[in-house]
């Protein structure tokens, strides 16, 4: 299953091809930064914990700057751990493209 943080903007809607009004919502997704790794050998299973999202520097905490500061990346605003799969490193960023164009999300 593919996952990505986002945060909502709002609603619209799109018109079908028999003109019929379709309401979605628009959706600013990514990017997501690899903060952490969850292995099976240390933790028992597989997931990366990702950062999405910025705020003003001095509204994180101490805690939050040292465990950001550890993973060599800024602070970020949103942390969730997403089961993963795959060969992801500390600092990669996750984007939208992997997605592809047609996939309910």
């Amino acid at each position: 299953m593919k996952e990505i943080i986002g945060t909502k903007l709002g609603m619209s809607k799109i018109f079908g091809d028999d003109g019929v009004a379709i309401p979605v919502s628009v959706i600013e997704a990514g990017p997501c930064v690899v903060v952490a790794k969850r292995t099976p050998e240390k933790n028992g299973y597989d997931a990366v914990q990702v950062g999405f999202g910025t705020k003003r520097g001095n509204l994180f905490n101490k805690p939050e700057i040292g465990y950001a500061k550890k993973a060599g990346i800024e602070p970020r605003r949103y942390l969730r751990e997403l089961r993963y799969e795959g060969d992801l490193e500390i600092g990669k960023e996750i984007k939208v493209d992997i997605f592809n164009k047609g996939e309910r999300v």
